[in-house]
């Protein structure tokens, strides 16, 4: 997958996180909205013409909401949408600043004493709504817009007052009744007090922005982070077993040695070179293909890891990468269903037999190679003697040899003495076991 496509998927998946959160902050707004018309219903009932006027104004935010959701991902909808129905809630929030009076019996009231009521935080609102989206640039609009909304707003009601008064009014070192006199004043509630408020919303809607964009940013290199992964475990683990895969980017390439007891199953398949003269390379390759898909899925069912295949044969370890303490049950287990799986089914057409040696014992596993080139592997007496238990299989008739030090971990399990040999380094034979007659 090549840097734009997981690019494509990122940015389709913040798309969808955008549409989700408008579609959560609708609900939310719309449940505030059917609040707030309570509220306003309830503790202003002598007042009908003011209910009436509220629900009005609050059934309009609430159809704009309604017709937002309709549209978020339909076909009909499109990046700059949801920009449109943001400005259209502060342009209706400012005209009603801009243009309503704040009592209909006291309309000799001078035009700016609305600016004393707390209208400013619903702006505020509108930009935490619009922060659901998790979209920096709606976020940085709304605040944009909501500036310039409310400052429109107070100078279209300065337009007609004179004499206006601010907070510079006030003398230095005032008295209490300085202070009074100039923020009871009718006129009281100039430019300077509206700049600080829009300076004091561009920076909030600023920062959630910066926060937005850094979380974006994050979620980004993370995203793709576990795509490179994905895709270098899903290419190498076609080649090398996936727990392998695993530990390499864990690692960051490497595995470091280790050296401790593991049971190895080494498989092989009997006659091995007739069936592949009689059935052709191409033929071969198949039944091959078919009987190690089977035989990988086997062993990595039962905790093992197929550490190699070597031309027919494979290289099974249990309890190394992965610690497993039943390894030597599982890798029983897992050499009694490989045996059970070849009698009941063909492979590509093909009829198979197997062989199979188990041994248990110390051995080390990790990264070999040169050139650039490594692969994990194992290595020790352990993997040399459960390659030639599979050898020894022919000699004894049998299917299946275990080694002494497996059958001992197997104290539950009926076995019997098959041979004894000679092993490199013990000066006694070792006893090897296998299946009664009947069950092998």
């Amino acid at each position: 997958m090549t840097p734009a496509d997981v690019s494509r998927d990122v940015e389709e998946l913040f798309l969808r996180a955008e549409q989700s959160g408008l579609k959560l902050a609708i609900i939310g707004r719309t449940v505030a909205l059917v609040l707030l018309g309570i509220w306003l219903v309830g503790s202003r009932a002598d007042d009908p013409v003011r209910v009436y006027n509220y629900l009005t104004a609050l059934s309009v935010f609430a159809a704009l909401g309604l017709i937002h959701y309709s549209l978020i991902a339909t076909r009909f909808d499109r990046p700059w949408i949801k920009y449109i129905f943001v400005t259209l809630d502060i342009a209706i929030v400012s005209a009603l600043v801009a243009t309503q009076p704040l009592y209909a019996s006291a309309t000799d009231l001078p035009s700016v004493f609305v600016f004393r009521v707390p209208i400013f935080p619903f702006y505020f609102i509108i930009v935490g709504i619009a922060a659901f989206s998790f979209s920096p640039g709606l976020v940085l609009w709304t605040g944009f817009a909501g500036a310039l909304g409310w400052m429109g707003a107070f100078l279209h009601r300065a337009s007609g007052v004179e004499g206006l008064i601010n907070w510079t009014a006030i003398p230095p070192n005032p008295t209490a009744e300085e202070v009074m006199a100039v923020v009871l004043d009718p006129n009281f509630g100039g430019l300077s007090g509206r700049i600080q408020e829009i300076v004091s919303l561009a920076v909030v809607a600023f920062l959630i922005a910066v926060v937005m964009w850094r979380a974006r940013t994050t979620l980004k290199r993370q995203l793709e982070a576990e795509r490179d992964r994905a895709t270098l475990s899903g290419i190498f683990g076609r080649f090398v077993p996936q727990a392998i895969v695993n530990a390499m980017v864990a690692g960051r390439g490497t595995l470091a040695p280790i050296e401790r007891e593991a049971t190895v199953l080494f498989v092989d398949i009997a006659g091995f070179t007739d069936m592949s003269e009689r059935a052709g390379a191409v033929r071969t390759v198949e039944i091959l293909n078919a009987y190690f898909d089977e035989a990988t899925r086997i062993i990595g069912a039962h905790n093992g890891i197929v550490t190699q295949f070597q031309g027919d044969a494979v290289l099974a370890t249990f309890n190394v990468p992965i610690e497993d303490v039943e390894h030597a049950r599982n890798a029983f287990d897992a050499a009694q269903a490989i045996l059970a799986c070849v009698s009941e089914r063909e492979f590509a057409g093909e009829r198979i037999r197997v062989r199979i040696g188990v041994n248990t014992g110390p051995l080390v596993a990790g990264n070999v190679g040169g050139g650039g080139r490594q692969s994990y592997t194992v290595h020790g007496d352990t993997v040399n003697l459960a390659a030639r238990l599979e050898a020894l299989c022919k000699e004894h008739g049998t299917s299946l040899l275990l080694s002494a030090t497996t059958a001992k971990a197997l104290p539950h399990v009926k076995l019997i003495a098959a041979a004894d040999i000679a092993v490199r380094g013990l000066s006694k034979p070792v006893t090897l076991y296998s299946l009664p007659v009947g069950d092998k």
